[in-house]
């Protein structure tokens, strides 16, 4: 998400936000923690998570090889790996909407490892 700073100018003066399930008091700490230059907001009911469709995965997509191999290249790039607080099997996604709010693009991973890159999230924007 770091990156997506350097290409707010690409997306047309659309906003970028981050939902997460954590709780209002861990805000600040995870946003320090993915070093995150856009907002960071709490949904703990989990309300957008449902409207969006975001199920959660199953113990094989969530530990996956494919998750595997993300965590190790995140170690070996000097990333520390803590245990988690949160619930690892709620599936996240990426989604575009328009001014009015209307879905103009929706990716729904089915692992953590299956997110959608930058430029395709950037060219969902382009694409309004």
């Amino acid at each position: 998400m770091r990156t997506v700073s350097a290409h707010l100018d690409r997306l047309h003066g659309a906003s970028v936000a981050v939902v997460t399930f954590a709780a209002v008091e861990d805000l600040a700490a995870y946003r320090a923690h993915l070093e995150l230059s856009v907002p960071v907001l709490s949904d703990p009911t989990r309300e957008l998570y449902r409207r969006f469709n975001l199920g959660r995965g199953s113990r094989r997509d969530i530990y996956g090889v494919g998750t595997l191999r993300m965590y190790a290249r995140l170690m070996r790039r000097g990333r520390r790996l803590t245990r988690p607080t949160q619930d690892t099997r709620q599936l996240g996604g990426d989604f575009a909407l328009d001014r009015n709010g209307r879905l103009i693009a929706a990716f729904r991973p089915s692992a953590p490892d299956s997110r959608p890159s930058l430029t395709q999230l950037l060219d969902a924007f382009g694409g309004q």
